[in-house]
């Protein structure tokens, strides 16, 4: 009998509001530890509120989020960081004025966990930054600046790291690149959950895939089955 995957993130039935407009309905998820799970769906569909809502960033009217068994609803943005889950939104949100390193460094300073990620090894992963590690985060590229959000992200050592939307706007050679560092992140033991509309970009990188749309988990499968079935590609992806 195959044994269960542990879980390290389970959603149960979460509904999120801002304001009087509610977003969230009723979306219940769950990402084992190790694997990369791929959330996707249109602009608008609710990925980005429901990474806010993992992150306590939004605040679940009701539901429960489970991180490696412990109820993280009620807890504040920098406890579930200390946790152990990062998070790289879509702006990525990187210090305009602190150099390349200082970004690095401050992550760590905040966060305080140790392990794998140092400068040293996200430099490895992203060796541009290497040479840049002096510049401004206003000097850099936008691709460059995904590169250190990324970075900036693993330098708190989390065990889950939620990515939203990294492929947009990225050119084909650093989407490229950048499907070769998550693989490298995966490898060294960290579970990704990656919210994007790119499903060719997803297939490259996840394993399981659910679809969104109006707040609501519509589909749920494999990525090699998502891409199979053309209907559900074409009823909630096409453009």
């Amino acid at each position: 009998m195959e044994l269960r995957k542990q879980m390290i993130l389970e959603l149960r039935d979460v509904a999120t509001a801002y304001g009087q407009s509610q977003v969230l309905f009723g979306v219940t998820l769950n990402v084992a530890e190790g694997e990369v799970v791929c959330l996707l769906g249109r602009n608008g569909a609710g990925k980005t509120t429901t990474l806010r809502s993992i992150m306590g960033l939004a605040r679940p009217r009701s539901g429960g989020i489970n991180f490696r068994g412990q109820e993280i609803v009620r807890r504040e943005p920098h406890e579930i960081a200390r946790m152990g889950i990062g998070y790289v939104p879509d702006d990525r949100r990187i210090f305009a004025d602190l150099s390349v390193e200082e970004n690095l460094e401050i992550a760590r300073r905040v966060v305080r966990r140790n392990g794998h990620w140092t400068k040293e090894r996200v430099c490895e992963l992203f060796p541009v930054l290497e040479t840049l590690k002096g510049n401004r985060g206003t000097a850099l590229s936008g691709g460059e600046q995904k590169m250190l959000a990324i970075g900036r992200a693993l330098m708190a050592n989390p065990a889950l790291l939620l990515l939203d939307e990294p492929s947009e706007g990225l050119s084909p050679l650093v989407v490229r690149r950048l499907i070769t560092a998550l693989k490298e992140i995966r490898q060294a033991g960290v579970t990704l959950l990656i919210a994007d509309q790119n499903v060719k970009f997803a297939r490259a990188v996840a394993e399981r895939g659910y679809i969104m749309e109006k707040g609501r988990i519509q589909y749920e499968g494999t990525m090699e089955a998502l891409w199979a079935n053309a209907a559900v590609v074409q009823k909630y992806l096409a453009v």
